[in-house]
């Protein structure tokens, strides 16, 4: 490491907190030569050492930090430390079967994220600096896990992310040592899942919503629910095996919708728990139309915005779908709503279904406010590592 960067005055505000990100307009000197994805020393303008992290002159997050320590040495017992570290505060909060079991900048590995699924791992890897450690990073987390008697079976690479060509690295998938079956089967809460991790959306599961499936069981017992943006149909089939009268299952996904049903009958439900391929959007009109209740109405979309630049549109989908889902419910039933969107923060989460509740003349009675699951941890000082909001509400006629 040959290379000292000096922040500007005034600059570095999120690093001081705990934060992982410097950004290209807060640096203000590079001295020293570096090769992209090198480790750099960081210094606040007055020379105080703030730590080290790799650099990337390709990305707008221009230094990603791995640790405060001048002295600290990132080398191969660093990375173990990092992940024993990892993995024993998984140990400690989640069900380990299935997780998360690094989740970048939250667990201080920025830009990478690894999924445990039964005897499979899942990497995906953001950046460039942590790209290079990437076969230290499986091998190491092998051993860890040896030694508490899990073997993996095989590991599968899901970098296929657009955000990869801002770190001006090449979208990637595919295997990690020997090729395996990439169809694994897993348990959550009781309930099991075919996950396809080749071609399944993201790492192949959404493992963040697993104790919010969980939350939403004890009011689907013989009730009528509607699953919107089901995916592969987790929520419906938690609702399912809970006890539900009827369940319907909605996704845009043909590939979701099949996967949805193939789950279903690898749980015993497929006469209870149906599936339609539409567009939510599309399609709740029409049942409202039709006269259709239910007891229970789950809204899981997709992030509606990736950026600040398009979060008004997000403000109107996210509005749109709850003033819908609202109108779907039975008097005194229940509402569970999220957004996956990190730039669609509480605040205005909150505010925008106020506003739905308002527009179809509802009153809601707040049941619970959950986030992402504990292996999806929340790091203070790093804004986006809190992304998902779960709202869960009584929805009840103005009379």
């Amino acid at each position: 490491m040959s290379a000292v960067v000096t922040l500007k005055k005034g600059e570095g505000r999120t690093i001081k907190a705990g934060g992982a990100w410097i950004f290209d307009n807060e640096i203000d000197t590079v001295s020293g030569s570096f090769e992209p994805g090198d480790m750099v020393l960081v210094h606040d303008f007055d020379g105080y050492v703030l730590g080290k992290g790799f650099i990337n002159p390709r990305s707008r997050i221009r230094i990603r930090m791995m640790t405060r320590r001048a002295d600290q040495e990132v080398d191969e017992v660093f990375i173990r430390m990092r992940l024993q570290n990892a993995w024993d505060y998984r140990k400690k909060t989640v069900d380990t079967g299935c997780c998360r079991i690094v989740f970048g900048e939250a667990d201080f590995l920025p830009g990478i994220v690894i999924d445990k699924f039964s005897d499979v791992l899942v990497v995906e890897s953001l950046a460039l600096g942590i790209d290079r450690l990437k076969p230290m990073i499986v091998k190491n987390l092998k051993e860890i896990l040896a030694e508490d008697g899990i073997r993996i079976r095989g590991v599968y690479e899901r970098s296929d992310a657009k955000v990869r060509e801002q770190e001006g690295l090449p979208r990637y998938k595919g295997f990690l040592g020997e090729a395996f079956d990439t169809n694994v089967l897993i348990e959550e809460n009781g309930v099991k899942f075919m996950v396809d991790v080749e071609n399944g959306q993201k790492t192949g599961f959404f493992l963040d919503q697993k104790y919010n499936r969980q939350s939403i069981r004890r009011l689907c017992k013989d009730a009528r629910v509607l699953d919107c943006f089901t995916h592969t149909g987790s929520f419906a089939l938690n609702a399912g095996q809970a006890g539900a009268k009827s369940v319907l299952g909605v996704d845009a996904s043909e590939l979701g919708v099949k996967q949805a049903e193939e789950n279903a009958r690898l749980n015993g439900l497929e006469d209870r728990v149906k599936f339609v391929c539409r567009d939510v959007f599309e399609l709740l009109p029409e049942l409202e139309k039709q006269g259709e209740r239910f007891d229970v109405v789950i809204l899981d979309p997709p992030a509606f915005t990736k950026s600040r630049s398009s979060i008004k549109n997000a403000v109107k989908g996210y509005r749109e779908i709850n003033m819908r889902g609202m109108k779907l419910v039975r008097d005194g039933g229940f509402l569970a709503t999220c957004s996956c969107s990190h730039f669609m923060d509480y605040e205005l989460f909150t505010q925008t279904i106020s506003q739905a509740a308002r527009a179809v003349h509802k009153r809601l009675r707040q049941v619970e406010f959950r986030t992402q699951a504990p292996d999806h941890p929340i790091l203070w000082a790093a804004d986006e590592s809190y992304y998902l909001k779960f709202y869960i509400f009584q929805v009840c006629e103005e009379k």
